[in-house]
């Protein structure tokens, strides 16, 4: 897909919500399942299920990347995905888009361990490099826009609710999970 197809693409949604706001409106669906030790397998839409495991240093096989990876990689491809799009609809060529992200985790809050320490990253940095032949006032423009409305971004930086249900053992224990980020 060229740089025109993706500005045709992104105008057609953007045209499409102008003229009916409630199509704005996307629910994704994932269905998520345990197989063994500390692997999982997850299914999205029609592609193969993909396989979650962790490193051995965490009783894993090592047979795919772990839960908190694939935060880090839904960050860095969002990010990578908005600069495309926002470049595309902005007239402004891009040679190239990378981004390198680190995230800190510390395992006591994990196990349970110290219950001042979060379970998940403590933090999270990345680096994002662009080519392109643009002027720096333009590309400077596309970083904001595309910084500012990346959903993955958002999502890590702001209170989402989370809420969910227990079942045990085919019984609805109307146990209510609920928990903002």
């Amino acid at each position: 897909m060229s740089q025109e197809d993706v500005k045709n693409a992104m105008m057609t949604i953007i045209g499409g919500i102008q003229e009916s706001p409630s199509k704005s409106k996307a629910v994704y669906h994932v269905s998520t399942e345990w197989v063994k030790d500390v692997r999982c397998t997850a299914q999205v839409r029609d592609f193969p299920s993909m396989t979650i495991d962790e490193p051995p240093v965490l009783a894993g096989k090592d047979a795919g990347m772990s839960p908190v990876e694939l935060v880090l990689v839904s960050l860095g491809t969002c990010q990578e995905i908005m600069y495309s799009a926002y470049a595309s609809v902005m007239d402004i060529p891009l040679t190239s888009v990378k981004v390198n992200i680190r995230g800190n985790l510390d395992l006591k809050g994990l196990f349970g361990m110290d219950e001042t320490v979060p379970a998940g990253f403590t933090d999270i940095a990345f680096e994002t490099t662009l080519v392109s032949p643009a002027d720096n006032e333009s590309l400077l423009k596309l970083v904001n826009a595309a910084e500012s409305n990346c959903p993955v971004l958002d999502m890590l930086t702001r209170p989402v609710t989370v809420t969910g249900t227990v079942s045990i053992n085919g019984n609805d224990m109307n146990s209510l999970i609920q928990k903002s980020a």
